[in-house]
């Protein structure tokens, strides 16, 4: 993980071995601090003990986190009244790697897109494979790749919203956004994170809403093991629910312990291949558009794509 995210903010701490232990010298350990931005150089660099216990290595890195994250907050700020500007409501969409983003993302665009404009941002390491993926539903994506960084920042979603292929998808989403403002119907953009529930959720994007996934092949003490993910979050989605009988996830527990870190949270569970949830999930997202324009209810269409999916459910139950 990096240093530019908090992850190193304070010194791991390993059972049984308190990191701040005190014998009498002092460490003079190399730390290799890895720049997260893909042009960003490696630095090294040797620490010098001060008195009271903090060297000029930990200094420095603090107020270089706290830079970086200023730097992105003002960031974050203009892309905000960019999607503002474009009567776009922005979705943050954070989990870790193979929780079943993508494929919710292709079943909810498919069930809304009739219904509100939509484009993608897609967060990865490498390869293009989840943006042709939402490409394949007719929806524009613009694919970041963000190399050995582990989260996107608010530069890069910045970067994508001046890029002409997307910019041309929001024209799109913002014409759209215009005729269906008449009644009060705001675009979407989702923004898919990179695989990670670390690190993503110090990086403000500009984002109206974060949306956490948790599948329950994962385990349901992650909220507890991730806290800062999940107290970040306004929805909790916890996906793959049809596989919950094949595996040992207590639902009530992963609940408990996500409310726990973060008594606001909402919580939604979801089957992408199953239906399960998704009248939920739909009209949650219809909600949270309700701020943009001022439009109550779903959309004609919306309505008929969350009674679709309800009874979907209930075909199955």
């Amino acid at each position: 993980m990096c240093g530019v995210c908090g992850c190193a903010v304070r010194p791991a701490e390993s059972e049984g071995h308190a990191s701040a232990h005190d014998h009498g010298h002092a460490h003079t350990h190399v730390h290799h601090v890895h720049g997260h931005q893909t042009d960003d150089p490696h630095t090294h660099s040797v620490s010098h003990a001060r008195p009271g216990g903090v060297d000029d290595h930990g200094m420095r890195l603090v107020r270089v986190e706290q830079d970086i994250l200023a730097a992105n907050d003002a960031i974050a700020a203009a892309n905000r009244r960019a999607f503002g500007e474009r009567g776009v409501v922005a979705l943050n969409l954070m989990s870790a790697p193979g929780s079943g983003k993508t494929t919710l993302l292709v079943r909810t665009i498919e069930d809304l897109k009739a219904s509100r404009p939509i484009a993608v941002i897609e967060g990865d390491q490498e390869t293009s494979f989840d943006a042709e993926r939402i490409r394949a539903t007719g929806v524009a994506a613009h694919q970041i790749n963000t190399g050995k960084g582990c989260h996107l920042d608010a530069r890069m979603v910045a970067s994508a919203l001046a890029h002409v292929d997307f910019a041309s998808a929001l024209a799109h989403v913002d014409l759209a956004g215009t005729l269906a403002r008449e009644d009060g119907q705001a675009g979407i953009v989702f923004i898919e994170n990179v695989g990670n529930l670390v690190c993503p959720a110090a990086f403000d994007l500009g984002e109206a809403s974060r949306v956490v996934l948790l599948s329950v092949t994962e385990g349901d003490d992650k909220p507890l093991k991730y806290a800062g993910m999940f107290a970040a979050a306004d929805l909790l989605l916890i996906t793959k629910i049809d596989l919950l009988p094949f595996v040992p996830f207590d639902l009530d527990r992963c609940c408990g312990f996500a409310r726990r870190v973060n008594p606001a949270i909402e919580i939604i569970e979801v089957s992408a291949t199953r239906g399960d949830g998704l009248d939920r999930w739909y009209a949650w997202i219809a909600g949270h558009c309700v701020g943009a324009h001022g439009h109550a209810g779903l959309s004609p269409p919306e309505a008929t794509a969350v009674a679709t999916a309800a009874a979907r459910q209930t075909a199955v139950e």
